[in-house]
């Protein structure tokens, strides 16, 4: 089966650092295996702290101050990548997308977003770049506004089915707006659940590792009764941890029909290798429901969870990017 083709399934790259892009990113674009990359405040960081790439365009913009350095690191790569896959684009405007995140500092700040977000658009200049937006009360409305003037976005950081919907609902009525061919996609983030909620699984002889799947699988159902062609659920958060799972389970376990999986360079490797290659089961909405009544009898109460790992997310994010601030003005 021809995943793309067939059931309008993606598989994108979560990972953007300057030599991978000019090297082994062109050979896993020729593969035809990956149609797509997203990057985070977390990657930036860590590529531009690892990398000897960045050095000399550091130095060369010492006189700025950190952000405006930062952006001007993070523009360039963004430049580059969408460069390399405008023609897969050009070729299915669905894919050939990369993302670039507004500051994580700005997430309850509506119209901090929108300026960020129009002016970091502005700068790429590619219409194959997503400005990547938290799902908070204040993003919902920076979402419909940047995909009503034409701007793709990628609504991230959700958890819970309620911000799948209200980032659904923004697009949904931003694209429409746009009178464009307006893009979005919506992230549910997966394994931090199950990081976060196996040892209580386990000491409760429950079963494990599957709440994330589960939650992943209630958020496209919501998702997809927007019937909107032009926003697809783009799972994240899929790399596994530790030895007990396949290291392509997130990816074998979320083959649906018009999703994307972004995921980690190892887990792609994974998934290529001994992966699943066929469209997943799709569990029932009924029955994701009646999975979280089961954990609320358990004494697990899904929607501090969802809290939980939505604030741990945003504050990541923020300690991520202030260390990359640091980390670049000398």
């Amino acid at each position: 089966m021809n995943l793309k083709d067939e059931i309008s399934y993606s598989i994108w790259c979560d990972f953007i650092e300057r030599n991978f892009l000019e090297e082994e990113f062109q050979e896993i674009l020729n593969d035809g295996v990956v149609h797509g990359a997203t990057s985070n405040p977390a990657i930036f960081q860590q590529s531009i702290s690892s990398s000897t790439a960045y050095t000399q365009q550091i130095n060369m913009l010492q006189a700025n101050d950190s952000k405006k350095i930062y952006e001007e690191l993070a523009i360039t790569d963004i430049k580059r990548a969408a460069a390399i896959m405008k023609p897969l684009y050009e070729d299915d405007a669905n894919d050939g997308f990369i993302s670039l995140e507004v500051d994580p500092t700005l997430c309850d700040d509506m119209m901090g977003t929108i300026e960020e977000g129009a002016r970091l658009h502005s700068q790429v200049g590619f219409d194959n770049v997503m400005i990547k937006i938290p799902a908070t009360e204040a993003g919902y409305g920076a979402m419909e506004h940047l995909t009503s003037i034409g701007i793709n976005v990628n609504a991230t950081l959700i958890f819970s089915p309620s911000q799948a919907i209200e980032s659904a609902k923004a697009l949904n009525s931003g694209i429409k707006k746009s009178g464009k061919d307006t893009k979005g996609v919506v992230s549910i983030f997966v394994s931090r659940f199950d990081r976060l909620l196996d040892e209580r699984l386990i000491k409760k002889d429950l079963e494990t590792s599957k709440v994330g799947i589960i939650n992943a699988t209630k958020c496209y159902h919501e998702i997809e009764k927007f019937d909107n062609a032009n926003i697809r659920t783009l799972f994240a958060s899929t790399g596994v941890k530790g030895d007990a799972l396949a290291p392509s389970y997130y990816i074998d376990k979320l083959i649906f029909p018009h999703t994307i999986n972004t995921a980690p360079l190892a887990t792609i490797e994974a998934w290529k290798r001994d992966g699943v290659k066929v469209q997943s089961e799709i569990l029932d909405e009924h029955l994701c429901d009646k999975f979280f009544e089961d954990l609320k009898s358990n004494q697990i109460d899904i929607n501090k969870v969802y809290n939980i790992l939505l604030q741990d997310g945003l504050s990541a994010f923020k300690v991520s990017f202030q260390e990359l601030l640091k980390k670049v003005k000398l």
